[in-house]
């Protein structure tokens, strides 16, 4: 999911202290955690919370401290084969679907691992932090973590809500709800010949370049996203059973699956389970874990469509990189402010919104080389493009760049809806 090669990097004198606080923040998200709730798999989407706790300690051994630090010792023998995720070039991997199996290593011997690896760093750092190419790969490290902290928390929820309990990750924290949504109209979006992917300055993954032009035609973009009760009138006007409002795929999918409402949602449409548990179903909050089928299905409906990637670029190039991420504690999405103002809302953070855009390479993209060029390119095939972030994104993780992508039918993470039309 979502990767790359950084092209800039942060000044070397940051880089300590930034090392330490995302991985803090990492322990931070389990620290209500019991042992037990870190070592089960819900699916084989997921990954326990022990494995991401031990794989994304595996990257900075594997990539700084094994490249950088001449004679290093892997802190035990044979977790290579346990943590590596996807990449074939470095040696082979547990298989991904048999991470619930792997009851040892302990929770505790990963947590060692983890300040063994941190205390290794902190020295690489303190020696070798003028180098570009490791500042570059401390780089990528940092956010390779923030990408799995989401994921923490999107599959600790699908885990949970699955237990008959319903239990809550963390209690959230008292918000006023809105009376009223913002009212739903559309923005004109820019036409012509514009200029998408990373501009230069900051940090970006590689498949967020290179930076090139594209011709946009006359189109509109809703200023929010599509709400709950939006939604709902979508499932009561009979949504899911109408099969010339779905892809081909996607009514297969609906079918298959039994898919009746997105996931969380109760049978009787009354309630929905968060990082908090159960709760009432806010009918002004955004929409949330639905498929790229749905979101499509929803917008052909509506009489609308999905932005395309470009188009969504376009307008958030407009917009603060700023909203309801992961750092104001709510981890669940929040209905767009009133007001009918020309402002688009909810760009980033709530959810990822999906598009009407496959996942492709730029043009004239080229893979990192070396074992971190499989990070992003081999995936661009089947998938679809999510842009904005959510609700459980790190703050400072997502920008307008940012490309996110997930299979058609994928569901558990933070996705929703805004809808485009032509103009």
């Amino acid at each position: 999911m979502m990767s790359g090669m950084p092209k800039t990097v942060t000044n070397a004198g940051d880089l300590a202290q930034r090392h330490e606080r995302v991985r803090a923040a990492t322990l931070a998200l389990c620290a209500a955690l019991a042992p037990e709730d870190t070592v089960a798999q819900s699916m084989p989407d997921a990954s326990p919370v022990k494995w991401h706790l031990a794989h994304t300690t595996w990257f900075f051994e594997q990539f700084l401290l094994g490249h950088f630090v001449r004679g290093y010792r892997v802190f035990r023998d044979g977790w290579d084969y346990l943590f590596n995720s996807y990449y074939q070039t470095v040696g082979p991997m547990h298989a991904r679907p048999q991470r619930g199996l792997l009851t040892r290593p302990t929770l505790a011997e990963v947590i060692e691992y983890r300040a063994h690896v941190d205390d290794a760093m902190r020295v690489l750092i303190e020696h070798r932090g003028c180098d570009a190419e490791l500042r570059s790969r401390l780089e990528l490290g940092l956010h390779h973590e923030q990408q799995h902290q989401e994921l923490l928390l999107t599959d600790i929820k699908h885990l949970f809500s699955l237990n008959p309990l319903k239990p809550a990750f963390r209690p959230r924290p008292a918000r006023a709800r809105a009376a009223e949504p913002a009212a739903l109209h559309y923005l004109e979006g820019r036409c012509g010949i514009v200029e998408i992917g990373h501009a230069g300055e900051g940090f970006a993954f590689d498949n967020e370049t290179p930076r090139h032009r594209v011709l946009l035609h006359p189109h509109a973009i809703a200023n929010r996203c599509v709400t709950n009760a939006e939604y709902r009138a979508f499932i009561d006007d009979g949504g899911y059973r109408e099969p010339r409002l779905w892809l081909s795929d996607g009514w297969e999918a609906v079918q298959r699956e039994g898919w009746r409402h997105p996931l969380y949602w109760s049978d009787d449409l009354q309630a929905e389970f968060t990082l908090a548990g159960e709760r009432e179903m806010d009918p002004i909050a955004p929409v949330c874990h639905v498929s790229f089928y749905e979101a499509d299905a929803f917008a052909r409906w509506a009489g609308a469509r999905l932005p395309t990637e470009f188009e969504w670029e376009a307008m958030a190039r407009e917009a603060p990189v700023a909203g309801n991420l992961a750092d104001s504690g709510v981890l669940h999405p929040l209905a767009a402010p009133g007001g009918d103002g020309d402002a688009p809302l909810q760009m980033f953070g709530d959810v990822w919104e999906w598009t009407a855009s496959p996942y492709l390479g730029y043009p004239g993209y080229r893979p990192a080389a070396g074992a971190l060029g499989e990070y992003n390119g081999k995936f661009m095939c089947g998938q679809w493009v999510l842009r904005g972030g959510s609700c459980a994104t790190p703050a400072g993780h997502v920008r307008a760049s940012y490309r996110n992508f997930f299979q058609p039918a994928a569901r558990w993470q933070f996705s929703g809806i805004r809808l485009a039309r032509d103009a």
